[in-house]
């Protein structure tokens, strides 16, 4: 393999011909081989925008040329893009203020931009990583900005989008199903009737929850520590910088995108992806027990629940013929568990950091991250191949509904809670209905028991309120 020498302040080292990253990516290559976790691609693209937006903003405030600024600026879009996506090869496990990852960007940006110049890969002329690329900027801000502005456009693009998707697909199948009536369940023992609607409407609630939960974390996400520099002083930057960083960040993005009101804040704790991976986790609580339900609605088909049928997507088993399992349930359970870890794991990295940085910084976005990403995905799957192809087996329901000794509820106001208790406890320990029941204890005829135990009308407002 052929190389090249670059050049950091600790000296030289050789870097591949062909990658565009420089000296110090090279150095945290050789010093942090650790896993194959690498830093997100959203966060690459977000350091992307920013670069574009500090090269901008910094040519509006008289900081860098027009020449220059619009080499960075061509650079960048290369690095938006994603086509340069390989030359961003960082371990998630590095320095923990991801300055190595805010380096890479600049050295990928300052070389190609180079290189568009017709100047030579590590010439460093006439773009300089950190003079240029970096200018007005430091990892300690930069970083947290495009931890932000990577959790804001996957959160906006994709996990709202695929959970609206979702609530939608359960509300239509809450007001499809409104009419048909079913055994509940309470304590996983028989309960008072409810309509399917009425089991399915209680997931659209909590996922118009869980929605509002994720809005509310929005504007904390969107909020910048760029401007911050090192500490949060801001030392080394142009009076309004950081306000009109934000403005180009939004305008690029699309996102009302603002200048945290305190740097310190925004450099030495995560608060905001706290809050926006607490309403993942909200998320996920919802979406194990919607994956839960189903699994046990369908199980079966002739020893279980069957009051479901899921559609049957793959052969279930190698050696069962015809066997079909819930496995878009089990998929989506699986990332339940692993997003409630990531809350764990993203928890104690926030709360970690010492004085005026905290440290964690690349674990937290990477986790923050991949629960985005599995929750949209998941989502996407669950609804496209299960909730959407589901059917009611109203036959099994109307079986169940018929045999619920739980019916008998309907009897309290017209005979007393003992005499009921007694109907019900009779026709369990005989195996015969209630109805037989409470004709051979005597405690009503067949009309008064009629008219008073009628499922239909022991379902409040039986219209699910979705």
């Amino acid at each position: 393999m052929t190389s090249r020498t670059e050049t950091d302040s600790m000296g030289p080292i050789e870097v591949a011909t062909g990658r565009y990253w420089g000296a110090q990516t090279q150095r945290s290559l050789a010093h942090f081989a650790i896993g194959e976790e690498r830093i997100p691609l959203p966060v690459v693209h977000a350091l992307g925008i920013i670069k574009k937006a500090a090269a901008r903003t910094n040519q509006q405030l008289g900081q860098l040329s027009p020449e220059l600024a619009s080499l960075i600026e061509r650079a960048a879009d290369e690095v938006i893009s994603g086509a340069l996506d390989a030359h961003f090869p960082l371990s998630v496990w590095q320095t923990g203020s991801g300055t190595q990852s805010n380096m890479n960007a600049n050295e990928v940006i300052a070389n190609r931009a180079n290189e568009l110049a017709g100047q030579p890969l590590g010439s460093k002329q006439p773009v300089h990583p950190n003079d240029q690329v970096n200018q007005s900027q430091s990892s300690n801000d930069t970083f947290p900005s495009a931890m932000h502005i990577a959790a804001a456009r996957q959160t906006h693009d994709h996990l709202l989008p695929a959970v609206q998707a979702l609530r939608n697909a359960l509300h239509t199948q809450a007001e499809r199903h409104a009419e048909l009536i079913k055994v509940g369940r309470t304590h996983m023992m028989d309960a008072t009737p409810v309509t399917f609607g009425q089991e399915l409407s209680a997931f659209v609630a909590q996922l118009d929850m869980g929605m509002r939960a994720v809005e509310q974390a929005m504007p904390g996400i969107l909020a910048l520590a760029q401007g911050g520099t090192a500490v949060g002083t801001g030392l080394n930057t142009p009076p309004r910088f950081a306000t009109e960083f934000a403005r180009e960040v939004a305008a690029l993005t699309g996102l009302p995108f603002t200048s945290a009101d305190n740097k310190f804040a925004a450099l030495a704790g995560h608060e905001p992806l706290v809050q926006l991976h607490s309403a993942c986790k909200q998320l996920a609580v919802t979406l194990m027990k919607l994956a839960n339900d189903l699994r046990l609605l369908g199980s079966g088909p002739r020893a279980g629940f069957a009051e479901v049928r899921l559609p049957a997507n793959e052969p279930g088993s190698s050696i069962m013929p015809g066997k079909v399992n819930p496995t878009q349930c089990e998929a989506l359970s699986m990332v339940a568990c692993q997003v409630l870890g990531n809350d764990t794991t993203l928890s104690i990295a926030a709360s970690n950091g010492q004085l005026q940085l905290n440290v964690f910084k690349p674990v937290i976005i990477h986790t923050l991250l991949q629960s985005i990403r599995l929750l949209s995905d998941a989502c996407n799957s669950f609804r496209e191949h299960c909730v959407e192809g589901m059917q009611p087996d109203a036959a099994r329901m109307r079986e169940h509904l018929d045999n619920s000794l739980m019916l008998v509820t309907a009897l309290n106001p017209v005979i007393g809670y003992d005499k009921a208790a007694d109907i019900a406890k009779k026709a369990y320990s005989e195996g015969t209905t209630l109805k037989q029941a409470a004709l051979a204890l005597g405690y009503l005829d067949e009309a008064g028991f009629d008219a008073a135990v009628r499922p239909e009308l022991m379902l409040g407002d039986h219209s699910p309120s979705t």
